[in-house]
This record gives C-alpha cells, sequence and structure tokens, in this order.
C-alpha cells in the first residue's frame, strides 16, 4: 500500500474500536511514493499504545485516528466488558460501601477511633491492596483453603459426629437426674437419637465402611434422616413443656421462635436438603457425585468410569431414568479463574472435571493435559469431538496403549513452561 492511494483501509482492534490509516503527510510519516509498513495492526490483533488527545494516535511512518462514535463505543465496551454484577465490581462495591461508612461516620464524629487514626485506616487498605496481589499471600490463602475443606470433610465431620453422641449421654444422664424437668416423651425422644447417632457412629468405622459399603450408606442415611425428624419433635416438645403443670400449655410459635435450638435444626435441615449428591436410582437409596459437564447450555453431562457397585450397575443394567439433585456447586478446579493461564492435568474419567473449561467461555487460557487410553474406545466419539477442534497446544492427549505411560509429574511441568502458565491443575 503507498501513500498515493487515495483509499482508506480500515482495521478493528480490541473492544470493538476501529482505527483508519491516513495518507496525508505528517513529519512522522513516510514521503510519497514511499511504501507503508505492513506491521499495522490487523483484525482481531492486541493493540497497545498510549492514547494521545485530541482523539488522534500517531507512531512512526503512520497515524491513526478513530472516530467520536468509537471512542464511545470503547467505552461502553469498557464498561460493560464483563457484565455489570461480576465479582470484582460486587467485591469493589462492598469494600468501598465500608470504607465510605466508617469515614462518614468518623466526619460526622460518631466513630472517634477512626477519626484518631485516620491515616492508620489508609494504611491499612493499602495493605489489603498489596495483599490482594501477592502471589504469595494467594498461595497460602489458597492452601488454608483446601486445608480447611479437606478437613470439614473427613476430620472434622467425624469428629463432631462422635462429640455429638457424647454431648447427648451427658444431657440425657442430666435429665434422668432431674427427671421431674422433663416429660416421659422427651426422654424417649433424645433416646432415640442418641440410639440412631449411635449407630450411624459405628457403621461409620473405617473396616465396616470399607467392608459394607452398601451397609454404610443406607444406615447412615436413614439414621441421620431419621435422627433429623425427630430432633424437630425433641426441639418442639422442649419449648413448648412446663415442669410447674407437667403439660404442653407453653407451645406456641413466639415460644418458638425464641428457642434458638429451633433455628439450629432449621439450619441443620436446610445443609441436609442441599447436601444431596447429585444422582440416584432411587431416591431413598444411595447418591453418588461425579464431576458435571456443562457447555454453558441447557443439558449437562456425567462422565464416570465403572469401577464400583453404583456405576458398573448403570453399564449392566441401565435405568430408565435417574434422580438428579437440582442445586449445582462449583467445584475447586473453578478456581482456575483466579489465573491468567494454567495447566489442567487429567488422568482417565477426570477429565470430565475439565471439560467445561473447553466448552465454554473462561477467563483464563488453559491448555489441558489428557492421559489416558484408548479414547475411542473407552470413551467413545462424542468426548473425543468435544476435545478436538482446539487450537494447537491447547489439548494435549497422551494415549498410553500407543505411547506407554509417561513420566506425569514431567510432562505437566515441561507443558506448563511452554504454556507459561502462572499455575498446574
Amino acid at each position: 500500500m503507498t501513500t498515493q492511494n487515495a483509499d482508506i483501509t480500515r482495521f478493528s482492534s480490541c473492544r470493538g474500536v476501529s482505527f483508519e490509516i491516513h495518507t496525508h503527510s505528517s513529519p512522522s510519516q513516510s514521503p510519497p511514493g514511499s511504501t507503508m509498513p505492513t506491521n499495522l495492526p490487523t483484525a482481531g490483533s492486541a493493540c497497545h499504545g498510549h492514547w494521545e488527545t485530541p482523539s488522534r494516535y500517531s507512531r512512526a511512518r503512520g497515524s491513526f485516528r478513530h472516530t467520536r462514535e468509537d471512542q464511545r463505543i470503547e467505552v461502553v465496551d469498557i464498561l460493560l466488558d464483563q457484565g455489570l454484577f461480576t465479582v470484582y465490581k460486587r467485591l469493589f462495591a462492598v469494600f468501598f460501601t465500608v470504607n465510605m461508612a466508617a469515614l462518614v461516620l468518623a466526619i460526622a464524629g460518631n466513630f472517634s477511633y477512626a477519626e484518631r487514626k485516620a491515616a492508620t485506616f489508609a494504611i491499612y487498605n493499602v495493605l489489603v491492596l498489596t495483599l490482594c496481589r501477592s502471589e504469595a499471600f494467594l498461595r497460602l490463602v489458597f492452601w488454608c483453603s483446601v486445608k480447611a475443606l479437606e478437613g470439614l470433610r473427613r476430620g472434622i465431620h467425624s469428629s463432631c459426629g462422635v462429640s455429638s453422641v457424647a454431648w447427648l449421654i451427658y444431657a440425657l444422664v442430666r435429665t434422668l437426674k432431674h427427671r421431674h424437668n422433663a416429660s416421659p416423651e422427651i426422654i424417649a425422644v433424645a433416646s432415640a437419637i442418641l440410639s440412631l447417632l449411635f449407630v450411624s457412629c459405628l457403621v461409620s468405622f473405617p473396616l465396616v465402611r470399607h467392608l459394607h459399603h452398601n451397609v454404610f450408606e443406607r444406615t447412615h442415611r436413614f439414621a441421620g434422616w431419621t435422627a433429623l425428624a425427630l430432633l424437630w419433635v425433641f426441639v418442639v416438645l422442649t419449648a413448648g413443656y412446663d415442669p410447674k403443670s407437667e403439660s404442653y400449655d407453653k407451645l406456641n410459635a413466639s415460644r418458638l421462635a425464641k428457642q434458638q435450638e429451633i433455628w439450629l435444626t432449621l439450619l441443620v435441615t436446610l445443609l441436609t436438603v442441599l447436601h444431596g449428591s447429585p444422582i440416584s436410582r432411587s431416591p431413598l437409596s444411595e447418591w453418588h457425585a461425579f464431576a458435571i459437564i456443562s457447555d454453558n447450555k441447557e443439558g449437562h453431562m456425567m462422565l464416570a468410569g465403572a469401577v464400583g457397585d453404583f456405576t458398573r450397575g448403570l453399564v449392566s443394567d441401565p435405568p430408565s431414568h435417574l434422580w438428579v439433585r437440582g442445586v449445582h456447586f462449583a467445584g475447586l478446579p473453578y478456581l482456575v479463574h483466579m489465573y491468567n493461564r494454567a495447566v489442567l492435568v487429567a488422568t482417565g474419567s477426570g477429565i470430565a472435571v475439565f471439560l467445561s473449561f473447553l466448552l465454554q467461555p473462561c477467563a483464563a487460557e488453559v491448555c489441558v493435559v489428557w492421559v489416558t487410553k484408548s479414547v475411542d474406545q473407552n470413551f467413545g466419539s462424542e468426548i473425543k469431538e468435544m476435545m478436538s477442534g482446539h487450537p494447537a497446544g491447547k489439548v494435549i492427549i497422551h494415549d498410553t496403549a500407543v505411547s506407554g505411560r509417561p513420566n506425569v509429574a514431567e510432562l505437566a511441568v515441561e507443558t506448563a513452561k511452554k504454556w507459561k502458565a502462572e499455575v498446574v491443575w
């Protein structure tokens, strides 16, 4: 393209801003008859540089201009870049509102500490903003979160279950010592709850749980549900019983609302309802959780290996329908959105956890490494199609039937270096 060409070539850039190349003479342009450089922005390419006013951007050997309409488009695109109610904007609103509320109270003389320590509050904000940009701190938060979740799932759950039995034994012994303060019905219900919790703890013992898993699943579930129902009876009877008259004449809504046991039981019930795992043959039988594959459309998929009684049964005796939990929660891999570039490593059916990152938009640039055996034979054409059609280097499939077993750690490190990843998952 030469400067004698009267046509104007338009190039598109990021965020919908368009640029026009003008061929008028300027000190920064080539002389008439010379050839313009070919390394100009092309459609879809990234844009870098400093904006000048009035709406004219100059660079060596060429100048770019964008119209006021393009400026408006750019402003709207930037403001609506990721939606009106993103996590970023919600957190900004919350923390800014808290800070401004404290500042207003200090100015009004109603927050003496902030009034005296205004500079300290500014330093606190600087500390928090620094922590939020600190890679070391974020890694620490992530490590603590994972450990806390692991503890919640195993240690704390089991410990509190056994502890609840001990506390209930103590409460029942005290009630029996002061029998006049409780009715026979309350004692009977408390004893039933204690028995159910005790049986649940017995079947949860690791040896019983591993040797008789189905017994554990059914007993744990039915005993738990029955104990929860009896807990409501126990709380209501306890709140309404009057030891003096030995009757339940105090049972009314206002009295119940004042009992903290009612609200604790309500919270336990709500969490239990939301706690159900994704699928089951029967709502009264065992439930099982599997990773959900979502393509950001109406439907969802699950991928599970036939390795246990439940999954093998789905293959040998396919059900006509399955019960599905209606409430779904994001798993730990969702934290990939915290990073700009990530490598996701999966083996076998574990690819289900990461398929959603390939099928729908993701805040991070991800590279998926899948170590598996015989994709066509074990996973079928549908999963293979989901893995195909991506840019080179974004999906790496290591078929162990062809290439043998790799050193997964070395493969992950090598891929992370090539991908320039910030995290390997």
